[in-house]
């Protein structure tokens, strides 16, 4: 094995995105990644990729903004679409996976590229190589505090939260029933537990009154919309749920009858035993969680095998730092990938590090780095982390807001992004 060229911070979806998009064009990585060294607190195992919150990528029609991406980022050969495609479970029309064999397959692939050396230590600063940071939302609290003075920041984080996850065996399928929202996927893809008036009353009752898990400096914290929990939900009004993770449209009953309420469970395991709690996030104490679950109709004997908890994230306020091209602005041999680089979700933490490495790529060979179109959903998150107003910034999903020269007919817009994103390909070939 050669000296490493470049060397990538972080094996999660990003940094595996980006040490497989370096190594498979010849560049010997140095993959650093500190578990099970130190592992997280969120983290449960030291496999690379690992998905710690939901086990779904979102939306995989193309004329959804996440769902455009994920074709670019498949145009672009993807290890992290190429192993979700491999370990897909049903979700409509949603891409979820086995998140134990997804990461599980793209750790095997990492370590078997001859050029990518694995490293298992905590980084506490930088050094002089040309550098991805791929450390995600769980940074290191030695890594913050240093990236913090080195890149002069007085504060990088919010908070987002974790769905509790039950065993099917707990599940009484006399009232829940399998059924995907408007019948999409084979139509039977979720599990869909029915609250009438008086149980969504009593169910919305018991979380205003449940007990939260206390956290350090929580008075302070910002709060992810798109992870926001279920109790922050309810404290914005009875209906806010019914409008969001409960919205019972597309969901009737067997019969035909539609609830006032559904919650659904998603699948979360290739055997189809463990399922998620759509939209469930919660920092809720655990014994709280396990009265409000068992309320829900259907889970009345509900085994919980993972309670719901919130954790920290780490990002940059990206548009006084960084460029279009994930590079810093003061040091063009550092670049940033991932949720630390103010992009949010697994899709768009995974499509960062691939065109961060596609650029680090470019700076290494002494060419011109890709400004890719803002037509294209990839290109319109780097614009964004680079240029949003400073002031306001957040971590952002990919959406068709941010893309450039806005069209009515999405299908069109879609094919647009397609033909910038063959370009591309052939550029780099």
């Amino acid at each position: 094995m050669k000296q490493p060229q470049v060397r990538v911070i972080g094996a999660g979806l990003a940094g595996s995105e980006a040490a497989y998009q370096l190594a498979k064009r010849g560049y010997h990585v140095e993959l650093v990644e500190m578990r099970p060294v130190k592992m997280t607190p969120a983290h449960v195992s030291e496999n690379f990729a690992e998905l710690v919150c939901s086990n779904s990528f979102r939306s995989d029609d193309i004329t959804n903004a996440v769902g455009l991406l994920k074709q670019e980022m498949r145009m672009l050969d993807s290890i992290i679409m190429r192993m979700g495609e491999a370990h897909r479970l049903p979700a409509g029309s949603a891409l979820a996976v086995d998140r134990v064999g997804f990461s599980e397959a793209v750790s095997e692939e990492i370590r078997s590229m001859e050029n990518i050396t694995i490293s298992n230590r905590e980084i506490t600063e930088l050094d002089d190589m040309p550098t991805i940071v791929a450390t995600g939302p769980l940074t290191s609290d030695n890594f913050s505090k240093y990236l913090m003075e080195y890149l002069g920041q007085s504060e990088m984080y919010f908070y987002d939260a974790i769905a509790p996850i039950v065993s099917i065996d707990g599940v009484n399928f006399d009232i829940a029933y399998r059924k995907s929202r408007y019948d999409k996927g084979d139509g039977q893809d979720y599990i869909n537990c029915p609250m009438d008036r008086d149980q969504f009353d009593a169910f919305y009752r018991a979380i205003m009154e449940a007990e939260q898990a206390p956290m350090r400096d929580f008075e302070d914290v910002k709060v992810f919309e798109g992870c926001m929990p279920v109790e922050e939900m309810a404290k914005r009004g009875i209906k806010t749920m019914l409008f969001g993770p409960l919205k019972p449209v597309g969901l009737e009953r067997p019969d035909g009858t539609r609830p006032y309420a559904v919650v659904q469970l998603r699948q979360d395991d290739a055997a189809g035993s463990l399922y998620n709690l759509v939209g469930f996030q919660t920092r809720l104490k655990w014994g709280d969680q396990k009265r409000i679950i068992q309320m829900i109709p259907g889970l009345e004997n509900a085994e919980i095998v993972r309670y719901g908890v919130m954790h920290r994230n780490t990002y940059l306020k990206s548009p006084l730092l960084l460029n279009k091209h994930y590079q810093y602005r003061n040091r063009p041999s550092l670049f940033f990938a991932g949720q630390v680089s103010g992009v949010e979700g697994y899709v768009e933490s995974a499509a960062s590090g691939l065109f961060a490495a596609l650029n680090m790529m470019q700076f290494l060979e002494d060419k011109d780095l890709i400004s890719l179109s803002q037509e294209t959903v990839m290109g319109s998150m780097a614009q964004y982390i680079s240029s949003a107003n400073p002031n306001h910034f957040q971590p952002m999903n990919a959406n068709f807001g941010l893309v450039a020269n806005r069209l009515k007919d999405r299908e069109a817009m879609s094919a647009r992004s397609v033909e910038h994103i063959k370009n591309l390909v052939e550029q780099l070939s």
